[in-house]
């Protein structure tokens, strides 16, 4: 079967090994009339991956914010009222999220820049480059994920150990590398199937 994912904006959690997720916000592919397996949508200028760089950017709601991919078939969570479910199960009973649209005169290739904030690691968009089929992978949605591998739609390809590296992790998009802050090294993760 094919698994299914939902884009997922997480509060800070001081304390993850015993404090349950609080989920800001939820999106699906749907909403930006793309698939929601992980390989449908996880292109450099799908409609829902744009919107996602723009909420990341410092310009979005969402600058500097956990993020992760769920799928649905990932782990479960091991506290709190979602206890038992995973977190694209626990946004199920939800109906209220908002549909954002990209602001008229967003340049999403400005964004160069994905920042990992948690492990100081960065990934220049500009070296993505197309697979055979003519499309280029974002790695984005690949390093956010969690339960790929479990279901069809999912990545089987290049650096496919890659895939959940950055799951929970608080991400940014940039225009420039953080020059404040010290100790960013560059991951190199072409994806290609």
């Amino acid at each position: 079967m094919g698994q299914y994912y939902k884009i997922i904006f997480l509060a800070e959690n001081e304390d993850p090994e015993s404090n349950p997720e609080v989920v800001r916000h939820c999106m699906s592919g749907h909403q930006y009339g793309s698939g929601v397996k992980l390989m449908e949508h996880s292109y450099v200028g799908n409609p829902c991956v744009k919107v996602v760089e723009y909420l990341l950017s410092q310009q979005g709601p969402f600058y500097k914010t956990r993020l992760v991919w769920a799928g649905d078939y990932a782990d479960t969570e091991t506290y709190g009222e979602g206890q038992g479910q995973n977190l694209y199960h626990i946004t199920e009973e939800r109906e209220d999220w908002l549909v954002f649209s990209l602001p008229r005169g967003f340049d999403n290739s400005a964004y160069r820049y994905v920042v990992n904030h948690t492990k100081k690691e960065y990934i220049d968009k500009s070296k993505c480059r197309e697979d055979s089929y003519g499309y280029t992978i974002h790695p984005l949605p690949l390093l956010v994920s969690e339960g790929n591998g479990g279901g069809g739609g999912d990545y089987r390809g290049h650096n496919d150990d890659l895939c959940g590296r950055w799951a929970r992790d608080v991400i940014s998009l940039e225009r420039d590398l953080p020059s404040g802050e010290r100790g960013f090294t560059e991951l190199d993760c072409e994806f290609r199937e």
